[in-house]
Formats: structure tokens, sequence, C-alpha cells
């Protein structure tokens, strides 16, 4: 099993934690806090006494605001460094400035709770973390090797060389465990908190809806292209040829031309009709989801028993949304569940679109198994819906959504 953190490695096994690499990690964890600690104690008090003595002039509001900014470049590398001994990384709290420029930096990062924080956690690393970190660092290493150093002219006080050798045979645990212990106050001070989590959620979530919307609205376009142009074109070109055929000579070599050139020009706008519905079904934007489910069961090679009834049209990007979510799972119906048959239901409670798709197929179906259910989810999800599945081996397989509609 794969440990994610220092802390994990210690409930395993002692001689497996020997055996791994979290007590070297752990080690250059906190040499590294040690060195950097001290750096940063030198640089912050240099920087704050600086300030402190030039206040009586402009200039002296430089250096401290360095050091009120400083705890975002601390941290940013406190993250980096804390992957040696949790391998889950802690996400940047701090969010884009609105305007460019340093005053547009300057302006978010001075209202943000997290650079605060980030200021109190280097104030708490520069004061005790890191002298902590030498502290257990000296325990562990440096300590048993002076008890065993001590009794070298003294033959009779061999005790000490073994309780040197133990101390040090402990001394990976000793490390780790702080490590450990540190690594989570670290994680604890400089993880977001959940309203800047929300925020950013909350950005994420509307710029894959707008995504999405601009993704549909390109289908959508394609599909008045192909309607419009080139299926109208080969459309015209089709009666041409039929106008040709009926002056030709029956049965003569031109004539049985253009009846071919015809019969390939009738394929030719099956086809690009097909290609045309499954780029945007235009039954569905002229009559709604009703109407363009009927038509995906008229054309699946299945039997499958509509039941769509809805008091009226419901969002465009919900109606867009539902009726992938037919196509997708009459497809998989048919291509790998091996069913009969096939049912669709959807209703409109309140604000909120219910839908499932069921079929009598083999079942077993999961998003790993590269059937499309992935990317279904993750089109629902941007809707702000919810999609279940439930497939035993065996069947049958039900596929259940819903969809706000506000």
């Amino acid at each position: 099993m794969r440990h994610r953190t220092a802390w994990q490695a210690l409930g395993q096994n002692p001689l497996r934690v020997l055996a791994s690499a979290w007590p070297w990690r752990s080690f250059a964890y906190l040499l590294s806090g040690a060195a950097f600690g001290a750096v940063t104690t030198v640089v912050l008090v240099l920087a704050l006494a600086a300030g402190i003595v030039s206040l009586i002039v402009v200039v002296g509001a430089v250096p401290l605001l360095g050091v009120a900014l400083s705890g975002i470049a601390v941290t940013r590398f406190e993250r980096w460094r804390l992957r040696l001994v949790d391998l889950d990384p802690v996400p940047d709290p701090h969010r884009p400035p609105e305007r460019p420029g340093l005053r547009g930096w300057l302006h978010v990062r001075l209202r943000e709770p997290a650079t605060w924080r980030e200021l109190g956690f280097t104030a708490v690393s520069a004061t005790a973390l890191w002298w902590l970190d030498v502290l257990v660092l000296g325990f562990a290493l440096v300590v048993p090797v002076l008890v065993m150093m001590s009794p070298a002219d003294d033959p009779g006080a061999w005790p000490l060389t073994v309780v040197g050798l133990c101390l040090l045979a402990a001394a990976p645990y000793t490390v780790t465990a702080w490590a450990g212990a540190r690594a989570a106050v670290t994680r604890l001070m400089l993880a977001p908190r959940d309203s800047e989590l929300g925020r950013r959620l909350t950005d994420v979530r509307a710029s894959r809806a707008r995504l999405v919307d601009a993704f549909d609205a390109e289908r959508r376009r394609i599909e008045r292209d192909l309607h419009d142009g080139a299926q109208q074109r080969l459309v015209s070109l089709n009666v041409r040829l039929g106008l040709a055929l009926l002056d030709a000579e029956p049965g003569s070599p031109p004539a049985r031309q253009l009846a071919e050139a015809q019969e390939q020009v009738t394929l030719a706008v099956e086809e690009l009709r097909e290609i045309a519905q499954g780029v945007h079904p235009k039954a569905l934007t002229d009559h709604g989801l009703p109407a363009a489910v009927e038509n995906l069961a008229a054309r699946s090679a299945l039997p499958v028993a509509v039941d769509v009834r809805l008091p009226g049209r419901v969002p465009v990007a919900v109606e867009t949304t539902a009726y992938y979510v037919v196509a997708e799972a009459l497809t998989n119906a048919v291509k790998h569940s091996a069913a009969t048959r096939a049912e669709v239901h959807a209703r409109l409670h309140t604000d909120v679109l219910t839908l499932y798709v069921k079929d009598d197929g083999v079942g077993g179906a999961t998003p790993a198994a590269g059937t499309g259910l992935t990317g279904l989810a993750d089109r629902v999800a941007a809707a702000d819906g919810r999609l279940r599945l439930s497939s035993p081996p065996g069947g049958p397989t039900l596929l259940h959504v819903e969809l706000p509609c506000h």
C-alpha cells in the first residue's frame, strides 16, 4: 500500500518504515526547514529593523510592507517543501488580481485573509518551528553520538554505549514523527478555508458552464450551416439530376449514369442529415426535448419505450444535456449491453428535471470502461446536476439524472 504522508507510514510495520524512503524524506524536510527558517528569521529581523529605524522617512514603509507580504513567498516555498512528507499538494488560497499591475496585485493581497494568515505562519515558523526542527535533529542524531562517545575512556561505562545505540536506532521514528506533526501543522495553517475554496469552486463551475454553453452554441451553428448550406445544395443537385434523367432516353448509358449519380447524391444527403443530427438535432431546437427523444427512439436499433411528459420547454442548456444523456445511454445499450429493449422516462418536478434511461442488458457498465459515461458525468456536473448509475452484473442498467431548471 502506498502511503501519502509520513504519518501514515508510521502506522505500518517498523521494519518497513526503515526500509522506506520516509525517514530520509523526513530528515530532508527538517534539515531544509531548519536552514530556511534560520535564513528567513535573519532576513525578517533585518528588514523589520531597517523599516523601524527609517520609519521617520517614507522609505521606511517599503521594508515594513515587504515584511507584511513576506509570508506569501515563505509559504509558497513551504508548500513546495511540504511535498517531501505529504504527497497531497496544498492549494494556493490566493485569487488572481482583478486589475493588472503592481497596484492591482497589492490591492488584492493586502485585503485577503490568506495573506495575514501566511504572515502569522511565518512568524510562528521563525520563532518556534525551525528551532524545534533543530532540537529534534539534535536529539535524534547528535545526542546519541555524544552519549556513545562520552565513555570512550571508561570501559565500565558500556551501558551508555547501549543507550546511545538505542537512541540512534529510534532516530528514524523520532525524525519521521516530528516531520509528520510539523507537516500537519503546516497544512492546517496554510490550507485554504471553506470560503476561499467556495469562491474558487464557484468560479470553476461558472467557467465550465460557459465552456459547455459555447460548445453547444458552436454545435448549433455547425448544424445550421450543414442544413442550410451543404445539405440544401445537395438536395438541389438531386432535383437537377432527376430532371436530367427525365430528359434522357430510358435505358441509355447516360440515363444509367444519371440514375447512379442521383442514387449517390441521395445517400450523401442522408449521411449529411445523420451527421447534422448528431452534431445538434434540429428536432430539439424546433420542438423541444420530447420530440427529440422520440426521434432518437425511432432511429435506435432497439425498441425504446418513451415516456417524456413536460409542461413546456425547459432551458436550452438543460434540454441539450438531457438529450445527450439519452443519446449516449441508448448508444451504450446497443453497442455494449446486448439489450433487447430500453425505456426513457422524464418528468419535471418543481424546478428539477428527472430523467432515467433503463435497458435490460447484461449490466456491468462503469465509467472506467470507456463507454462515454465520464463525459456524461462531466456534462451533467457542468449543469449542476447529479448522475447516478446502477448496473450490476447481469443487468439491468439504470441511468438516473437530475438537472436543475431554475
